[in-house]
């Protein structure tokens, strides 16, 4: 045990940590020449497009140090703030990590939050400089940043380029060096902590372990303490490139598991494996099911292929459980599902995987969050209210809560103003401002998570000019006065097209709403009148004007009254027609309400 080394990668997006996790794999001569390829932890074509990192992985590598046989285990993280739980989880499985830091953009919002967690794990934390061979990187002031944010000694930080292979040995030296062993009792009932878990089409669900005491043997009876259920351990092993059978993984080695569960839902990350007939006391802490943040309405376009799309999310759902999904009707849409995602990237990623993976090309309507409504009849009786039409009538209405969060944004000291005008715009209110150096700011915001669920991050690139990071985490829900604002379309409600606002907000979004649906909806032979509505009363309208025949083209001169005749002939004809005309929405409408600041 005492040559087992554990560890993790933590860096903000973009900062070079699967190139790095290459780079240590092609040292260790845990790829071959063959297998060798970029980001090759990152098995997802979007993975690789994005240059992002989706699901974790973990990979085990063999190095000889000073004539010792080490087993190092890398545990990968996601970087993105969307999958804070399942880095949580990786980082629980450790003893030290990697800070990796790009040497020209300096320490960013994502870096700090993960640091945070691991420092709270008591992890080691070993600082990289990365990418020191860029024009324009600036080792010697960020070296300076990472020494005032850890208090470590300048020696300690390994200046290092995963490009280019520079710094590689100091890292792997001070893996062995720095990072303690894992400590855990050989005899005691087995205790294992499952980091992920992968769906594979052939064998069921395939799950990732720690061992923290005992072991874990081929054939064993174990049990998931958290769902209670039971399961034979039909293989064990390690991760190597390929996975590799063993016949037991012992006390403070990472392993993967298959028992041939077929539904990826009772394989919860964070969850305890133990022994069926002599069990753990404790469970590992720190379990907690993956909440959703963000809710939104997924249509397939044609409503023939709502079976499919059932199908195709299903499929989706057995490799990411973080996925939920619920069908709903809509009287604009036809059937779909109701669908909560961890955020908006994660939304993005559904959305794109379903194109490619399965061909379905789906309509996305307005991404909202989950609040809780209390009526005035059981005001102690929480209603979960996920989409604007399951809101409660106004008049029974005690109080909504909206989710908040605590947003932490670090921009250059040139934008600082913009930057809180942006957040102030989205009813935040600033907690704290803390200076790192005198160019670098941390703004902590406190604000309600659906004001960032449009378009804050893209906005917020555009008032920085790309400068600003920003991360966030959920602090819990705060009582807000919330309205149902409808759009209503030739008089009929267009229940997609609805949304929670907050009342000062409400007129403005409401009228920039109607504003853009004159704009993409076609012309028809009436006139389409587009209100927006809080309850009955109307606080926006727009008109789409009529396509008409002129009728008084034939009548030259002549008395007033024959053109009057032909006039209101027309006019009742229109009247008919809006009676029974249907007007169709294209799907730009739905995304244009997305965008209405553009």
């Amino acid at each position: 045990m005492k040559n087992i080394r554990n560890f993790c990668i933590i860096a903000h997006i973009d900062h070079g940590k699967s190139t790095l996790a290459d780079r240590l794999l092609d040292f260790t001569g845990s790829v071959t020449e063959r297998e060798k390829q970029e980001q090759l932890l990152d098995n997802m074509d979007l993975e690789r497009e994005r240059g992002i990192t989706i699901k974790s992985h973990a990979i085990q590598m063999d190095y000889v140090h000073e004539g010792e046989q080490y087993v190092l285990n890398l545990i990968d993280t996601p970087g993105h703030v969307d999958f804070s739980y399942e880095v949580s989880r990786s980082i629980a499985a450790c003893e030290g990590a990697l800070l990796v830091v790009d040497a020209a953009q300096s320490i960013q919002a994502q870096t700090i939050s993960n640091l945070y967690l691991a420092l709270e794990n008591d992890l080691e934390i070993i600082p990289v400089l990365n990418k020191v061979d860029l024009p324009s990187a600036n080792p010697e002031e960020v070296t300076d940043d990472i020494v005032d944010l850890l208090g470590c000694d300048p020696s300690e930080v390994i200046p290092a380029s995963a490009k280019t292979g520079i710094g590689i040995q100091e890292i792997l030296d001070a893996i062995i060096n720095r990072i303690p062993a894992p400590t855990g009792k050989v005899d005691a009932p087995l205790r294992a902590l499952i980091f992920d878990s992968v769906y594979n089409p052939f064998r069921g669900v395939e799950t990732f372990f720690r061992v923290i005491n005992g072991t874990i043997k081929k054939g064993q009876r174990i049990k998931f303490v958290n769902t209670d259920k039971q399961y034979d351990a039909d293989e064990v092993g390690t991760l190597k490139l390929k996975q590799l059978p063993k016949k037991e993984i012992k006390t403070g080695d990472v392993g993967y598991l298959i028992t041939g569960i077929k539904d990826a839902r009772e394989v919860k990350v964070g969850d305890t494996i133990t022994d069926a007939q002599n069990p753990t006391t404790e469970a590992v802490a720190g379990f907690e099911d993956v909440k959703p943040m963000v809710f939104a309405g997924i249509y397939p376009v044609d409503t023939e292929d709502y079976e499919d799309l059932r199908a195709s999310m299903e499929k989706l759902q057995l490799n990411d459980a973080s996925l939920t999904f619920v069908p709903e009707s809509s009287a604009a849409l036809g059937f779909g599902f109701r669908c909560g995602f961890l955020g908006m990237l994660h939304l993005e990623i559904i959305q794109e995987r379903l194109e490619r993976e399965f061909d379905m090309t789906v309509i996305t309507t307005v991404p909202n969050v989950s609040y809780h409504a209390f009526t005035n009849k059981h005001p102690d009786d929480v209603i979960l209210v996920n989409n604007p039409s399951d809101l409660p009538d106004p008049s029974t209405l005690n109080r909504v809560e909206e989710p908040f969060i605590k947003a932490t944004i670090i921009t250059k000291a040139d934008y600082v103003g913009p930057v809180m005008s942006l957040c102030i715009e989205k009813r935040g209110e600033i907690v704290n401002q803390t200076y790192l150096t005198t160019e670098r700011v941390e703004l902590t915001f406190d604000m309600p998570l659906a004001e960032i669920v449009f378009d804050f991050y893209d906005r917020l690139k555009t008032v920085s000019r790309g400068y600003a990071s920003f991360d966030y985490s959920p602090i819990g829900m705060r009582a807000s006065h919330l309205v149902k604002v409808d759009v209503l379309l030739n008089a009929n409600k267009v229940d997609a097209l609805s949304a929670l606002l907050h009342r000062d907000n409400a007129y403005d979004i409401g009228k920039k709403m109607c504003e853009k649906l004159k704009e993409l909806i076609p012309r028809q032979q009436f006139d389409i009148p587009i209100q927006a509505a809080i309850g009955a009363k109307i606080i926006s309208r727009e008109t789409v004007k009529a396509l008409r025949k002129d009728v008084t083209a034939k009548c030259y001169g002549g008395d007033i009254s024959r053109k009057r005749k032909l006039l209101e002939k027309q006019k009742k004809g229109k009247k008919r027609m809006r009676q029974v005309g249907n007007v169709e929405i294209p799907q730009e409408a739905f995304m244009a309400v997305l965008k209405l600041n553009d």
